[in-house]
């Protein structure tokens, strides 16, 4: 796992990026962003109370001195944000509500974000993952050709990476979906020095089994191919026969795929999330993420569960996304 996070940091380090952290005064927030900063990796930006994230750090033994520290409150450009803010949202907020809504933590740090004074935001130690997503979603918005975010693992055992999408966001997701949770995951696997081999997974292989739910990822497949021709992409897979080139031989002779896939896009939130912690806790493989993709700019979810060093890992994930 060193060796993966090794290879990000690498990457991010020389890049100046800029990350928010809206969740100022948790401990474990102080101590990732102390150390990253420390580090010269990259510059973090605490959102809050400027005296509590001081006296906060002094208490846990961090040196936050390295950090940027803003308090919404007291934001300069806080006119400004608003009518940004009101002018993004296109009169769905009114001046007013505005000024409320941007008192909040993680609307005022995606809004850094948004107004490019920030390079990605990174929260949810202390705030659930609507809180930290809707901002993003209302705000940050997805790509163009990309009409919803998704969540994957980086699943990790020794020198083995493999990407397991989507495990985290669309619970039924259509053929468009399927789409564009394939392309984005592509690209997602390459910030990890993974040469996407893309396989659309369901219960049936080449045919095998025919229903709409095996309907659903033939087409999804089709329109992956249309929005990146150059991606190396097949299916419909059951699992062994995207992983296991001597069963890929004889269910899918003429597949491009020979068993030889690193990219796994299940067919719905059901069967990733099951399949992803399958792998956790049997293969003793470790499921990094999920990291959100789709996004016009990185916006990241931790777990309230999560450690220091999660939040010092997805940091670094996320300035590489902003890359």
């Amino acid at each position: 796992m060193s060796e993966l996070f090794d290879q990000v940091k690498e990457k991010v380090s020389n890049q100046n990026k800029s990350i928010v952290f809206p969740e100022g005064t948790d401990e474990r927030i102080l101590t990732a962003a102390s150390q990253l900063a420390a580090a010269g990796i990259l510059t973090p930006i605490l959102i809050g109370d400027k005296t509590a994230i001081k006296q906060k750090g002094e208490e846990v033994g961090v040196d936050v001195s390295r950090c940027k520290l803003m308090d919404p409150a007291e934001f300069p450009e806080f006119d400004l944000m608003v009518e940004t803010f009101v002018e993004r949202r296109k009169g769905k907020v009114s001046k007013e509500d505005a000024k409320k809504i941007l008192l909040d933590e993680n609307y005022f740090g995606t809004m850094l974000v948004y107004m490019n004074q920030a390079d990605g935001l990174v929260s949810g130690a202390t705030h659930s993952t609507a809180d930290t997503v809707r901002p993003a979603l209302q705000v940050i918005k997805t790509k163009e050709g990309v009409q919803k975010t998704s969540g994957v693992f980086i699943m990790v055992r020794g020198e083995e990476k493999y990407v397991f999408a989507d495990c985290a966001i669309n619970i039924a997701p259509n053929s468009q979906d399927l789409a564009e949770i394939a392309v984005e995951s592509a690209t997602t696997a390459e910030l990890f020095d993974v040469n996407p081999r893309v396989a659309m997974l369901s219960f049936s292989t080449k045919g095998s089994a025919k229903s709409e739910e095996t309907e659903r990822v033939v087409e999804a497949l089709s329109i992956a191919k249309e929005k990146n021709p150059s991606l190396t992409i097949d299916g419909e897979f059951q699992f062994d026969a995207a992983f296991v080139p001597s069963v890929a031989k004889k269910k899918a002779p003429d597949a491009e795929l020979q068993g030889d896939a690193n990219v796994f896009v299940f067919p719905s939130l059901e069967a990733g999330n099951i399949g992803y912690k399958i792998a956790q806790r049997l293969g003793e493989f470790e499921a990094v993420g999920p990291i959100l993709q789709g996004l016009n700019k990185p916006v990241n979810d931790l777990s309230r569960g999560c450690s220091t060093e999660d939040v010092y890992n997805l940091a670094l994930i996320t300035a590489a996304q902003a890359e």
